[in-house]
């Protein structure tokens, strides 16, 4: 089956990606949006630039369009990027978003094309073990929930950052895998990467109890 995978370069599509591999699809195309907002419903704002580079470490095809990021509109501007390719189906890595996944396959049902979402509904806790057992190199770009410091931005996914997640779901309910935008990560190597992303300089963006890291130099590194 040919497949076009939705990628931001965060853990939730790279563990799809990585899934639909292991499964022997033919990954013909790594499709990202844009967004010009940083509010955007359906796509990752910051650091999503740096998907060029993820594309080149795993050598897949990367298409990719810009969106206005407004609600509803930026599902259209996904349409029309996706119409555009000769595949089978389309790969997301939702987990429990409602929103995005029926507005994914909307997209798909209007195409004629399949919807495939591998982590759709699977435990929290299990898709954080599958990452550390698999040796996902990741950090968080962004945190967006009460709880987070500015401490938490660059962290890496490990044990110990698990733990501290475990313990914010407990006090403040706090998603596991950030499913409603509480934080947002980036992978810098993993299993299948031809090559890992090296951060080179940051910036740390923080205002009103939220922030990001800002990736201002980033290259790629043989492994």
């Amino acid at each position: 089956m040919r497949v076009a995978v939705l990628v931001t370069g965060g853990k939730d599509s790279v563990l799809a990606l990585h899934r639909v591999i292991n499964k022997g699809y033919e990954i013909n195309y790594l499709v990202s949006m844009i967004p010009l907002r940083e509010d955007s419903w359906m796509f990752h704002y910051p650091n999503i630039r740096l998907v060029d580079l993820f594309a080149e470490a795993v050598e897949i095809p990367l298409v990719k369009a810009e969106t206005s990021g407004i609600k509803e509109k930026e599902v259209e501007d996904l349409k029309r990027l996706i119409e555009r390719l000769d595949v089978d189906a389309v790969v997301s890595g939702a987990i429990a978003s409602n929103y995005q996944k029926t507005r994914i396959e909307k997209i798909c049902k209007q195409l004629k094309l399949k919807s495939i979402t591998p982590l759709w509904h699977e435990n929290p806790l299990d898709i954080l073990k599958e990452i550390l057992s698999l040796k996902f190199d990741v950090i968080i770009t962004g945190v967006y929930a009460y709880g987070f410091s500015k401490e938490w931005l660059g962290r890496k996914i490990d044990e110990n950052t698990v733990e501290a997640l475990i313990e914010l779901n407990r006090q403040y309910s706090v998603s596991l895998v950030g499913e409603g935008g509480e934080y947002e990560t980036l992978v810098l190597d993993a299993p299948f990467f031809k090559k890992r992303i090296q951060i080179i300089k940051v910036e740390k963006v923080w205002k009103n109890q939220s922030g990001y890291l800002f990736i201002t130099k980033a290259r790629l590194e043989n492994k």
